[in-house]
């Protein structure tokens, strides 16, 4: 798991046993490490997709100024069930240090380090959303771009069978597309989640020269919940589902009360056709 560390917050706290620190606030060092997924953050270069550390340091510093704990444990057990409150810290490393103990030998601190994830303190899980997304390829090697999408994708649920289908739009003689459907568990907000799929394509070699043109991996979100979303980064659900067989044919088969009704008698037919599970084709191509 990723990092982010936060050094050397100093803040004079009220903690100890001996009947001088119960009287006087003493000088303590807090040293944090949160561990937390920051892929998203390093493609989008967006605050939304990492933790904020600041939040974590002011908690901490809150929770340190209203102590009145007698162990140095104690309080760092505190610290860091505050900042497993934090969206996307999923376990955290704290070092407390007592900069004057109060002990009469030549000693410069005194420090207790503990390491605590959300399942040990009761942190209730990040929310999770179902979200429905679809993915498509038609240049290079077609199934393992699938492949791929469908692993960095995450806590995928369900998939459709593979189909091969024939390019709608953009220029003319472009390749046959391999086209999938996938259901996601996923924490992310929408937004988030978008900019994830937009990082999954990057790291496939997808460029973005001509609209609508031939592409490794190109993934779409469908739907996100049953939510309905129209800004002018993303528009969920997709608004162009209903007029692509290439997408329907897969999505009725992990999700077939999210089709139009009669849309197989509606559509023009032909242009996709079945090949297999993307596990059988993997193995098939060795």
């Amino acid at each position: 798991m990723d990092r982010i560390e936060i050094n050397g917050l100093r803040v004079m706290t009220l903690v100890g046993v001996l009947p001088h620190e119960r009287e006087a606030p003493q000088p303590l060092e807090v040293n944090l490490v949160l561990e937390v997924d920051l892929s998203d953050a390093g493609f989008s270069d967006e605050l939304a997709d990492t933790a904020h550390y600041g939040l974590v340091a002011e908690r901490a510093a809150a929770v340190m100024r209203e102590s009145k704990d007698l162990l140095l444990e104690r309080l760092a057990h505190r610290i860091a069930a505050e900042a497993l409150l934090v969206d996307r810290v999923e376990a955290v490393e704290v070092t407390l240090t007592k900069l004057r103990p109060p002990i009469p030998e030549d000693l410069q601190s005194t420090a207790v380090g503990i390491r605590r994830d959300r399942k040990q303190l009761n942190v209730p899980a990040r929310q999770q959303h179902l979200a429905i997304v679809a993915l498509g390829s038609n240049l290079g090697d077609r199934v393992g771009f699938l492949r791929f999408g469908v692993e960095q994708l995450g806590s995928v649920v369900r998939v459709s069978r593979v189909y091969e289908t024939d390019a709608v739009g953009g220029p003319d003689q472009q390749g046959a597309y391999l086209n999938m459907v996938a259901v996601v568990e996923t924490p992310l907000d929408p937004f988030a989640l978008i900019r994830r799929c937009q990082r999954i394509e990057a790291m496939a070699g997808r460029q973005r020269i001509v609209h609508w043109g031939p592409r490794t991996l190109d993934i779409d979100l469908l739907f996100y919940d049953d939510a309905t979303i129209s800004t002018e980064d993303l528009l969920v659900p997709h608004p162009r589902i209903a007029q692509r067989r290439f997408v329907l044919h897969p999505l009725s088969d992990v999700a077939p009360e999210r089709c139009p009704e009669a849309w197989d008698d509606l559509l023009p037919k032909g242009g996709v056709w079945p090949i297999g599970e993307l596990a059988a084709l993997v193995d098939a191509e060795g």
